[in-house]
């Protein structure tokens, strides 16, 4: 890479990491290239990212942002899944890609709004019900009522006919 091209990944790495909520770092040690599209492709049907840098590049990028504090993780070949959007689909991606590929993804941690994540923490998120999951569990929860209303109605209607 030439400086030009530096620069340009650090600033789009620089927008990346302002944008987002979520940043998971993760080690993919003896990762085939097959198996990088194919997490790759997960998680961009999720809405998220992936991407494989260079780590003094990533640590120029994120001095002064919110994530500085992932610095300490920035060793060997890393990675770094990033959303904008829904921030466990990305924790429950990389955590299921991580059992998938048995210990060529390894998550070192990440960071979370405010606060610093460990592996643990990331598989404590990935196994939490996403926002959409929740919805459809409101939704089962409000009309439970109604629907068991209805099917008492109409067994009382049949057993008057």
């Amino acid at each position: 890479m030439n400086r030009a091209e530096k620069q340009t990944e650090i600033d789009a790495l620089k927008s990346t990491l302002g944008s987002t909520e979520i940043v998971i770092v993760s080690h993919n040690t003896g990762m085939s290239v097959a198996q990088v599209t194919e997490l790759r492709q997960g998680l961009r049907a999720q809405g998220a990212r992936y991407k494989v840098t260079k780590n003094t590049l990533t640590k120029i990028a994120i001095k002064g942002t919110k994530h500085e504090e992932i610095n300490d993780m920035l060793t060997g070949p890393t990675g770094l899944s990033t959303t904008t959007e829904e921030p466990l689909v990305v924790a429950k991606t990389i955590y299921d890609f991580a059992k998938k590929f048995n210990g060529k993804l390894v998550i070192v941690g990440g960071y979370f709004g405010e606060m610093k994540l460990d592996p643990a923490a990331i598989e404590t998120l990935a196994k939490l019900p996403t926002l959409d999951q929740i919805r459809g569990q409101l939704v089962g929860l409000i009309q439970a009522p109604a629907a068991q209303l209805a099917r008492l109605a109409n067994a009382y209607s049949e057993k008057q006919a």
